[in-house]
């Protein structure tokens, strides 16, 4: 049993203390394996003899003792792992081409991202009374994510159903102070190009975030942010997620005070509902 394992199976009867160790352990142990208990402590804001009781715990002889195993776990990830990655009919191999192909697709995102439509979208957001957005289904999982980050603002966000009466709803009952925002991998769901046409037509703000330049919704959108293309849905489901993190990112740069308040008032929140429950 390894020591990740040890660590997962203890992990929800753990002290808080215990937990914390716990959870950097696992989530930082490169930085862990090289430092001394005390430095460890220090960097968690623990006792020394907290992280030596821990190690114990997890039926080691000490912290040292649980060290040298991840210790081994770095070697493997930065020695070992890259020598069977060169095995291409491999495990080791599959996985790293896999990240390859997702890192070069990233950079070429990166490269080709229109700042100044991202820009533009901002201020929109910031100056739109609802946002609605049309999502066919390989971006459900991004169009979530905006929702949740943008709830955290305090801007009222919503995705709208797909179907076409669904969509006709929406398009009809849109304002002009309304921003409708298509969400789109692949161009599966055919009728939200239509629905964003339909928007523009009644002179209603329209925007698309794409997994490629070409896809329909881009003829229709007055903003539109595309990925590079990319033959994987894989690949392009990510790709719209890497432009949801920049715009997210642009968002709580450009209205940090409302992102500031929100963020302590729902960790206020949570600790009264998690106090409620004690």
């Amino acid at each position: 049993m390894t020591y990740e394992d040890r660590i997962r199976q203890q992990r929800p009867d753990m002290s808080k203390s215990f937990a914390k160790l716990a959870d950097f352990l696992l989530d930082s142990y490169i930085e862990a394996a090289f430092m001394t208990a005390s430095e460890l402590a220090h960097r968690l804001d623990l006792d020394a003899a907290t992280v030596v009781r821990f190690a114990q715990t997890l039926d080691y002889k000490g912290f040292p003792d649980m060290q040298r195993e991840i210790r081994q776990r770095v070697l493997n990830d930065l020695l070992v792992r890259p020598e069977q990655a060169k095995e291409s009919e491999s495990v080791p191999g599959v996985v790293d081409n896999a990240m390859q192909e997702l890192s070069l697709a990233l950079e070429q995102t990166r490269i080709s991202l229109d700042t100044d439509a991202l820009a533009n979208l901002v201020e929109q957001i910031g100056a739109a009374r609802r946002i609605v957005l049309l999502a066919e289904n390989p971006a459900q999982a991004a169009a979530y994510n905006l929702v949740h980050f943008l709830e955290q603002g305090g801007f009222p966000i919503y995705i709208a159903r797909s179907g076409v009466a669904d969509l006709a709803r929406t398009v009809h009952t849109a304002t002009l102070q309304d921003l409708l925002i298509a969400l789109e991998v692949s161009g599966q769901s055919p009728y939200i190009a239509g629905a964003l046409e339909a928007a523009r037509k009644k002179g209603l703000p329209t925007a698309a975030i794409l997994g490629a330049a070409s896809l329909n919704s881009a003829r229709a959108a007055d903003v539109v942010l595309a990925a590079r293309s990319n033959p994987s849905l894989g690949v392009g489901i990510i790709s719209i997620e890497s432009i949801i993190f920049a715009l997210c990112q642009a968002l709580r740069w450009r209205f940090a005070e409302r992102f500031a308040g929100a963020e302590q008032a729902i960790a206020e929140l949570s600790a009264n509902i998690q106090h409620s429950n004690d």
